[in-house]
């Protein structure tokens, strides 16, 4: 069969893979003038550095069959996600863990001391927090909230940390160990030629055919079936409205030698316009000390427009609600699957991506062989 799939980042390509090495025939559209989506990166001309054009991008899973998975079509060198954070004057380690707090704090404790510490700090008469704030209040009390958690969220989505869910800050990790690795996960790395080449490589197979510079809009043909990738409101023409995202603009810094020191310095402190700068020789160690001259970017979050490139999801009581009624015109639409960050309007690392992608094919081709049309959604969006 011959299929169509809108985007030519993980989602889509991974998809095709699976049905092109399954002996089915596919077209990839995509309408920017690379793959990889979001996640592309490039080497500099000046400099020879690998860029993440749309902003850092670091592999963690503890899912092994994802990090073979990636591993087959390109190689991931070692690398670990040390965040530093400006506060007040001063650096610091994230996730907050044990040398954050001695430092803050001008305290020498251990593990014990420091949890006992935090713990009379934080607010006990909060105990169903509410929203960002409350939980932050309830985990580490107001002065770690406001040297690390509040600037920084309120310039990441442009609202009140007491607007925004409690499930936000349930995901960062509070450590009483001097464990600095940002991501828990068994399996980390970078891949050594870019994202760009491994998403290059999935595609590449004589059952898939890539068209860049391509909209779906205007693209026509014939096909047994379209799984999309792009944003879910774009494909119904917005009809119901649009659904809200932060989007990122990005001002760039060339200096000789080095200006960070490190990959990402986030700036807590809300007078700060910007939210962090990152250091792109610093994604790639192994190959650092090499360049002479170094590439910086500012990270500036605001609302996203029309023309702007969606990001995060902002999955507020809104956008829920708009994000309902399109996922039920979506399941009255034939011919068309959703899938992805855009298509099923959620906020996925790569690993899941990655994963979601192989089990929608998974569940297309079993689909197929029993006579029946794919899904609306192999995931329910609004779980």
């Amino acid at each position: 069969m011959r299929f169509c799939i809108v985007g030519a980042g993980f989602s889509g390509a991974v998809l095709a893979r699976r049905l092109a090495e399954a002996g089915h025939q596919s077209v990839v559209l995509d309408e920017r003038r690379h793959v990889a989506g979001n996640c592309h990166t490039e080497r500099d001309a000046a400099t020879g550095i690998m860029l993440h054009r749309y902003g850092p991008h670091i592999f963690h899973t503890a899912d092994r069959e994802v990090w073979d998975y990636v591993n087959r079509f390109g190689r991931m060198m070692p690398y670990v996600n040390r965040v530093k954070a400006l506060s007040g004057g001063a650096v610091y380690s994230l996730p907050v863990n044990l040398h954050t707090i001695n430092q803050f704090f001008g305290t020498t404790m251990n593990p014990a001391e420091a949890r006992a510490f935090v713990a009379a700090q934080a607010r006990r008469d909060i105990t169903e927090p509410a929203n960002f704030e409350e939980q932050a209040l309830s985990m580490v009390g107001d002065r770690i909230y406001r040297a690390f958690f509040r600037g920084y969220t309120r310039k990441q989505w442009g609202l009140d940390p007491t607007e925004l869910p409690a499930s936000i800050l349930k995901r960062l990790p509070l450590r009483f160990n001097y464990d600095d690795n940002y991501f828990n996960h068994p399996f980390q790395g970078m891949p050594a030629d870019g994202y760009t080449a491994i998403v290059a490589g999935i595609l590449d197979h004589p059952g898939i055919d890539v068209r860049l510079g391509c909209r779906f809009e205007e693209a026509g043909g014939d096909f047994a079936h379209v799984f999309y990738t792009g944003p879910l409101d774009r494909y119904f023409g917005y009809q119901l409205g649009r659904l809200g995202y932060r989007t990122l603009d990005f001002e760039e810094v060339r200096a000789e030698g080095d200006l960070l020191g490190t990959a990402v310095l986030n700036y807590c402190d809300e007078d700060v316009p910007f939210t962090r700068i990152s250091e792109h020789k610093y994604f790639a160690p192994w190959e650092a000390d090499r360049f002479t001259g170094t590439v910086c970017f500012r990270e500036y979050s605001r609302l996203g427009g029309a023309e702007d490139i969606p990001y995060y999801p902002i999955r507020l009581v809104g956008e829920k609600s708009m994000l309902s009624d399109y996922v039920a015109l979506a399941r009255r639409t034939q011919g068309i699957s959703f899938l992805g960050r855009l298509g099923t309007y959620r906020y996925l690392d790569m690993d899941v991506t990655i994963r979601e992608a192989m089990d929608a094919a998974t569940a297309t081709l079993e689909r197929l062989a029993e006579g029946a049309a794919p899904p609306a959604f192999f995931l329910d969006p609004l779980g």
